[in-house]
C-alpha cells in the first residue's frame, strides 16, 4: 500500500505535469527530483542494506566538512571561538564563495587520525561549538548570506563538562535561532546525524541526506543497550527504527536524497562533492526568491508538523 508521503509526491508530480509550461519556467528539474524520490521509496532497503548505510555513514574515509569545503568553496575564511569560553574544533564555521554567491557554512569535523580525532572530539560538539555556530548564523542573517549546514555528528558530547557548560540550553538556543533566520537555510546530513547534536544545526528550510547517511534520535548501539541490554544487537535496532535516507524521506523527516558514487562517498570524494554541490545549488535556487516572512512561516510549520500522529 502506498504511504501518505508517496501519495503526496505522486500528487505533486501530477500537478506539475498538468501545468502549461511558460517560457523560462524550469520544471523539468523538479519533475526529475520528485521521480527520483519516488523511485527510492518504491525500492525499500532491506535490513542488511540499512545496516550497510550505518557502516558507510561511519566509514573512516568518508568525506567530512572540510573535504567538501575544499572542493566546493572559493575564498574560504574560517571563524574561530564563541567569544565567551573557547573554540570548539568539532564544529567548523566560516564564509566562502559557492558558485559565485557568498554563503555561510558550518559543519562537523571528525578528524582522520587519532591526534586529529582527539583534537576534534570525534565531531561531538561542546556548548562552545553551538555558540560558535550561532555567531555564524547571526552574521549570515545580518549580511543576508544563505546558510548551509553539513551535519556529521554521532551526538552532542555527553560529558560532565559539557553539561556544566550548558549543553542542553545551547542546543535549544541554536534551534530557536535557526527558526528565526530571515535567510534561506539548507542542511545536509553527510554522515551521521545523531540526536540533539544534529538537529541543533539542521532546523533548515531544506533538509537533505546523502544516500548512505543516517539520521537518528539515538545510535543503534544505544537503542540496543536500552531495549535488549546488549549493544551487540545494534543491527537489530537499526532494522527496527530505520535511520537510512530512504526511510527518513518516506517519514517526511527530510526533503530529498543526495546521490553518492557507487560504493559510497569515500570511493570518489570529487564526484561526491559534485553531486552534493548540485543538490545544494538546486535547493538554494528554489529558496532565494521566497520572502523572509514566508521562509520563517514555512520552516516553523514544517518542524511543528513532524512527529504529529494523525
Amino acid at each position: 500500500m502506498a504511504t501518505d508521503h508517496e501519495l503526496h509526491l505522486r500528487d505533486r508530480l501530477t500537478r506539475l505535469r498538468s501545468l502549461n509550461l511558460l517560457g523560462g519556467v524550469r520544471l523539468s528539474g523538479e519533475l526529475e527530483k520528485l521521480q527520483r524520490q519516488l523511485d527510492r521509496i518504491q525500492t525499500a532497503p532491506t535490513d542488511e542494506e540499512i545496516w550497510r548505510s550505518v557502516e558507510l555513514a561511519r566509514h573512516q574515509d568518508r568525506p567530512y566538512t572540510l573535504d567538501y569545503v575544499e572542493r566546493l568553496l572559493d575564498d574560504w575564511v574560517e571563524l574561530h571561538g564563541d567569544r565567551g569560553r573557547a573554540d570548539d574544533a568539532a564544529l567548523v564555521v566560516g564564509l566562502g564563495k559557492f558558485n559565485g554567491r557568498t554563503i555561510a557554512l558550518l559543519g562537523n569535523q571528525k578528524g582522520r587520525d587519532i591526534k586529529e580525532r582527539t583534537h576534534r572530539n570525534f565531531g561531538m560538539a561542546y556548548p562552545e561549538g553551538y555558540r560558535k555556530a550561532m555567531r555564524l548564523m547571526e552574521l549570515a542573517d545580518r549580511h543576508r548570506f544563505p546558510l548551509v549546514s553539513l551535519v556529521d555528528i554521532p551526538g552532542a558530547y555527553p560529558g560532565v563538562a559539557a553539561e556544566q557548560h550548558g549543553q542542553g540550553g545551547a542546543i535549544a538556543r541554536a534551534q530557536a535561532l535557526m527558526s528565526r533566520l530571515d535567510v534561506p537555510t539548507v542542511a545536509c546530513v553527510i554522515g551521521e546525524g545523531g540526536s540533539g547534536g544534529a538537529i541543533a544545526t539542521a532546523l533548515a528550510d531544506k533538509v537533505l541526506m546523502q544516500e548512505n547517511a543516517i539520521y537518528t534520535v539515538i545510535s543503534p548501539e544505544g537503542c540496543a543497550a536500552i531495549l535488549w541490554r546488549d549493544a551487540a544487537e545494534a543491527k537489530k535496532a537499526a532494522a527496527a527504527f530505520k535511520p537510512d535516507a530512504v526511510h527518513c524521506l518516506e517519514l517526511g523527516v527530510i526533503d530529498g536524497i543526495v546521490p553518492e558514487p557507487e560504493g559510497g562517498a569515500h570511493t570518489d570524494p570529487d564526484q561526491s562533492a559534485k553531486l552534493l554541490g548540485e543538490s545544494l545549488e538546486e535547493a538554494l535556487e528554489e529558496l532565494e526568491s521566497v520572502p523572509a516572512d514566508d521562509l520563517k512561516r514555512r520552516r516553523r510549520a514544517k518542524f511543528r508538523s513532524l512527529g504529529v500522529y494523525a
